[in-house]
């Protein structure tokens, strides 16, 4: 019998730095994400043509902005693309969404437990502020919804300027989350 509990405190342990050596993998890839997307705003706002939003294009996994969430303080790296590595980078844009300032839907997404921690106390009204090489982009929550995890309506075309923002959901779920909470923001004008 005693064995078997030997096991278990094995693979408990092992759990845990498995964990631990997650969490901090990712830290340090935000981090360094942080640190490119901010040498590439100083880097643009240092030349005199910006160029535009109508200009810019980006590379999979490559840093290409910042997130910004005034009422949490928070400044969050903005990587090209959606999958596994992009989002342990950051927060991942959509390549199929457009940019901010194009006119049509961004679409922004984020796992719950690493960047867009804390988001279960953003409310109607507050803002996100995007940072792009070629300027700044606000934006005022308006709405916002559940959905299933599997459920792509959420991307469409919206017809006008609009900034959506996904994670899992529920935000306290342990494991697999079944649904998403999406963010709808506008440009604050």
């Amino acid at each position: 019998m005693k064995w078997i509990s030997n096991i278990l405190i094995v693979i408990g342990a092992a759990a845990l730095l498995f964990a631990g050596w997650s969490y901090f993998s990712h830290s340090k890839a935000q981090e360094q994400s942080l640190v490119e997307a901010k040498e590439r705003l100083e880097q643009n706002q240092s030349t005199e043509a910006n160029g535009s939003a109508m200009d810019f294009a980006a590379s999979t996994g490559e840093a290409i902005g910042i997130l910004q969430v005034p009422k949490l303080g928070k400044e969050l790296p903005i990587v090209e693309g959606t999958d596994p590595d992009a989002l342990m980078k950051g927060v991942g844009h959509l390549s199929e969404s457009v940019f901010p300032g194009q006119g049509e839907q961004i679409l922004l997404a984020g796992h719950r437990d690493t960047v867009f921690k804390r988001f279960a106390e953003l409310e109607i009204g507050d803002t996100f502020i995007v940072q792009m090489p070629y300027g700044g982009h606000e934006y005022v929550i308006r709405d916002t919804e559940i959905v299933d995890a599997d459920d792509t309506t959420v991307i469409r075309s919206m017809g006008e300027e609009v900034l959506v923002v996904s994670t899992c959901y529920p935000f306290d779920a342990l494991g697999a989350a079944p649904e998403r909470f999406v963010f709808y923001a506008y440009p604050a004008n």
